[in-house]
């Protein structure tokens, strides 16, 4: 195997969430299975935006950046001026931080974009990068892809409730061993879990005392259960010298079709960011970009019964699962997903799964996406439709007690 094919085999998209691979089942075929159970198919994998719909205008908005025409068709590389202008007063308020829409913010396609072009941009062969585990799949795979060396860092976020559970002595030893980069999501994906304010400080301090770039994804930071706080470090007292914060309206707000994204933070790096998105994509879409001057000025109330309707999934579907013997489930401060850790299974996590789809017409992600660690555990994003979810993991329950050893 080549160098560059063995780059490709490690990307693996075969079981990332939304992609995982609905045929060639042959590894199924040498196990006992049971009678199918009926229900509607449920996919865990991402939110069901038929479900939740975008943000009340989101097609409008769209429609009027068609209009607009060439001028909204091809913007500057880094996004409309004047979107970009509206959105770091927005961006400002709700994080704390000052943001100059001109050296400072950045739109890309989808968050997804955003931190390709993060990564790409901090990280060359050869450099370390502390890596938390289990987290958002991409951020393991990006380093590794650009021949980055990943230092993990342990989150032990089933034994605290108080905190996200991140190991800060594993962290400071990663930044001492040399490690230049710091990734990690906040709200976490795939637990849910929330950083505290001293973990947030304290990873603050760390990076700008041992000069390491930090990104940190908040793409659910909006989505907060419980009156739960929330602490951005882009607006700590003390920050690192290097620091690109990523949202975007794909997730909470349904508009991951429209493709967008937000990162701001160090000017030199948003710079760089703007000159490899040029000749990756040009550009957010330009028509799309117009839907974003609705986002942090959706309609009173909305974000309020968003919050509530997800509320009510997530409490619902915890009770489910903290009713199968043997389930570990921490419930999520934040977002729109559940993480739990199985029993053991007479199969492998990976069979399960296809088990699941096969049997329960219902479609997880396997932990082993966020942590080469998590064998026995799924991630399910339950932002569906509520009754539909709920029937799934009854279906998913019976299936567990089928295979359990």
């Amino acid at each position: 195997m080549t160098a560059l094919e063995n780059k490709f085999r490690k990307l693996a998209t075969d079981n990332a969430p939304g992609q995982e691979v609905r045929q060639n089942d042959s590894s199924l075929a040498s196990l006992t299975l049971g009678e199918a159970l009926p229900g509607i198919q449920v996919d865990f994998s991402h939110g069901d935006v038929d479900a939740f719909e975008p943000t009340p205008g989101s097609l409008e908005r769209f429609v009027e950046g068609v209009h607009i025409g060439g001028k909204r068709a091809y913007t500057e590389y880094r996004g409309d001026s004047q979107i970009r202008e509206k959105l770091a007063v927005r961006l400002g308020d709700f994080t704390g931080a000052s943001i100059a829409s001109h050296q400072q913010l950045i739109l890309t396609p989808g968050s997804q974009g955003a931190l390709f072009l993060a990564i790409a941009t901090t990280t060359s062969a050869g450099d370390k990068v502390a890596i938390v585990q289990p987290d958002y799949f991409a951020n393991r795979k990006l380093v590794e892809f650009f021949d980055g060396e990943i230092v993990p860092v342990s989150m032990d976020y089933l034994a605290n409730d108080k905190s996200a559970g991140l190991d800060l002595s594993q962290l400071e030893d990663a930044f001492k061993a040399g490690a230049k980069v710091f990734v990690f999501s906040n709200p976490n994906n795939p637990a849910g879990v929330v950083y505290s304010a001293e973990e947030i400080a304290i990873i603050a301090q760390l990076a700008e005392r041992y000069g390491v770039t930090v990104i940190v994804d908040q793409l659910y930071s909006r989505l907060l259960y419980s009156n739960e706080s929330y602490t951005h470090l882009c607006a700590q007292p003390v920050i690192p010298e290097n620091l690109i914060t990523i949202m975007g309206p794909s997730k909470t707000e349904s508009l991951s079709g429209y493709r967008l994204g937000v990162a701001f933070g160090s000017a030199h790096i948003i710079n760089r960011m703007e000159k490899l998105q040029a000749i990756v994509s040009l550009r957010a879409g330009g028509y799309s970009q117009s839907v974003l001057q609705g986002w942090f000025s959706e309609p009173a109330g909305w974000m309020e019964e968003r919050i509530r309707l997800h509320q009510a999934i997530r409490d619902d579907l915890i009770n489910a699962f903290s009713a199968i013997d043997g389930v570990a489930i921490r419930c999520p401060q934040a977002g729109s997903y559940l993480f739990p850790r199985l029993p053991e299974l007479r199969l492998r996590s990976e069979d399960f799964v296809r088990v699941l789809r096969h049997q329960a017409n219902v479609i997880v992600t396997p932990g082993t996406e966020f942590s080469p660690h998590a064998t026995q555990s799924v991630r399910l994003n339950f932002s569906q439709d509520h009754q539909a979810a709920i029937k799934a993991v009854e279906r998913m329950a019976t299936l567990i007690g089928r295979y359990r050893k």
